[in-house]
């Protein structure tokens, strides 16, 4: 069993929020002070501190991103820590994410996801299928088919083969799917998030970036938001 799975257990988990909140503020304090601070890929032009003031060098603004939801040019971004392992990661998109996909829809918000796979092997290889899935234009699919009933799938759910045939349920392109998931292209990008996740202390799951704010775990939706409607009525002015 994964070593993150116990530090969900009672007694620890008012522990590992301060910790992750912490480093997660520690990151956006460093980022903010420092005037140098560049986007990590993407439009740089949108990732101008002009353009979007709380821009910590995390958001990739990129409108070529397909685990992006939402317009490039929103004027907030929730940056999302996730885990197809993680019961909390699914709880979160279950109740939570349906909510804020209305805001996406307004174009308040715009939703970039990071698989970090803190939980292991499993987790990456469905972060590839993910990602796969992504490239056909079905990653909210593929990521909800994984979440199904606001519950992670476990052991032979995640097998390579279990995988395509939930490609082949959402009536994808199969052969394409199988051919991208083992990608070099696709292993590089999902190597890129693990890293983002691990330059952001973003070292359990979930956590959150919204607007340059650090959200430590799977916070009830108000939490969301009320910090978004604080955020626009600040862009606003």
């Amino acid at each position: 069993m994964p070593v993150q799975r116990s530090f969900w257990s009672s007694w620890l988990i008012p522990g590992v929020i301060v910790t992750i909140a912490i480093a997660l503020v520690a990151f956006v304090v460093i980022y903010e002070t420092n005037d140098d601070a560049q986007p990590t890929s993407g439009d740089t032009a949108a990732n101008s501190t002009d353009q979007f003031p709380y821009d910590i060098g995390l958001e990739r603004r990129d409108p070529h991103d397909p685990l992006a939801l939402g317009a490039v040019d929103a004027p907030i971004t929730l940056i999302v820590f996730s885990d197809f392992q993680c019961p909390f990661c699914a709880k979160w998109s279950h109740d939570t994410l349906p909510v804020l996909l209305k805001r996406v829809d307004d174009g308040q918000l715009r939703i970039e996801m990071r698989e970090v796979n803190v939980f292991g092997e499993a987790s990456r290889r469905a972060a590839l299928a993910a990602y796969a899935a992504a490239l056909q234009g079905r990653y909210l699919d593929y990521h909800d088919a994984l979440f199904a009933g606001g519950h992670p799938r476990t052991g032979a759910g995640l097998s390579a083969e279990a995988l395509v045939e939930t490609a082949r349920d959402l009536n994808l392109d199969v052969d394409l799917f199988r051919e991208q998931m083992n990608s070099a292209t696709t292993r590089t990008a999902i190597d890129a998030n693990e890293q983002l996740g691990a330059t952001a202390g973003a070292f359990s799951t979930p956590s959150f970036i919204l607007g340059g704010q650090p959200i430590a775990g799977a916070q009830p939706t108000k939490v969301f938001l009320d910090t978004l409607d604080e955020l626009t009525g600040l862009e606003g002015n």
